[in-house]
């Protein structure tokens, strides 16, 4: 059975926009589009009337948003729309059991002006089992204009060793597969830091400021900077390992199909920062996120937190068990 995108819709400038990117992932893969406006108005209005005419107006109002939302699909596509009694959150977590991805705006109808991402699509990403479109940043990256996908790469998804080939973890699956079917380059990014300051180079010239410091001194700093030096290289390369080998699998996972370009990318710094600049060149971010059995609270760590609040290109969250 064909699994569709689904899609909340609410009425919102932001949701609109959500629609549209929506569409065109459905579009893309050939797939049903499945629009769903989430109210809990009978919880507080009572049944719904026979009548049309005496309606509550918050019904009306949901059905007037499917209808409009529904005739701006593209013809060929296949719409499906869903009035649902339930919270946002709760009635997309549902949706999502049976998605090949939900999408959300960054913002909805109602939500207040100093909120950097709405309740339901943090509620949505952080919870989700199928992946988790919020549409955000830029409208030249929304509408697909710098032609490139990113992904940020984290040390848990490196092959298990040297030389190994391991599946390609769900996020990668995802950007390699979107960046093949936008026809586009993909670009996967990972940040490294070295342990601590002291790393970051040689403490010649602070050690030779201070007063009273012997031969022995300077010769231990020297000793020390050049250790540094040999740390970042090797913090450098380990980089560069993790980026070989998470994507190791992609060779053989694009095997009859045409080539992605992929460009590794490693970035001295936080995870944070990397992601964002790449968000700043990409159509489209794409990030990793684990789910814990039996863990039912928010399940997004900082660097994630901080590309659904900030980042200038749509982000997709993609979950991993």
């Amino acid at each position: 059975m064909e699994l569709p995108v689904v899609v909340g819709v609410d009425g919102s400038d932001t949701a609109s926009g959500a629609l549209d990117w929506a569409a065109g992932m459905a579009a893309l893969r050939g797939i049903p589009l499945r629009i769903v406006h989430a109210s809990l108005w009978e919880r507080y209005e009572g049944c719904l009337p026979a009548s049309a005419a005496d309606r509550p107006a918050e019904r009306l109002r949901g059905e007037t948003v499917l209808a409009t939302a529904a005739g701006r699909g593209a013809p060929a596509l296949k719409v499906m729309t869903d009035l649902v009694t339930d919270d946002p959150v709760t009635a997309l977590l549902r949706a999502g059991q049976s998605a090949e991805a939900v999408v959300v705006g960054w913002r909805g109808r109602g939500e207040l002006a100093s909120l950097l991402l709405g309740s339901v699509g943090l509620g949505v990403a952080a919870r989700a089992h199928c992946p988790v479109v919020v549409v955000r940043g830029r409208s030249g990256s929304v509408r697909g204009g710098t032609r490139r996908v990113a992904v940020g790469i984290a040390e848990r998804e490196r092959a298990a060793g040297p030389g190994a080939v391991s599946p390609l973890s769900p996020a990668v699956a995802f950007a390699l597969r979107e960046a093949r079917l936008r026809d586009c380059g993909l670009e996967a990014v990972h940040a490294w830091r070295c342990a601590g300051p002291d790393d970051h180079g040689p403490r010649i010239a602070y050690a030779a400021e201070r007063a009273g410091q012997g031969a022995r001194r300077e010769r231990d700093t020297a000793r020390e900077g050049q250790d540094g030096r040999a740390g970042r290289a090797d913090h450098a390369r380990h980089a560069a390992a993790v980026l070989a080998g998470a994507l190791a699998g992609a060779l053989s996972d694009a095997a009859g199909t045409p080539a992605v370009p992929v460009t590794h990318r490693t970035v001295e710094g936080s995870a944070r920062k990397a992601l964002l600049d790449a968000s700043d060149r990409a159509d489209l971010l794409v990030v990793g996120a684990r789910r814990r059995q039996g863990h039912f609270g928010l399940q997004l760590g900082p660097v994630n937190h901080a590309v659904l609040h900030h980042a200038r290109c749509p982000v997709v969250v993609v979950p991993r068990s």
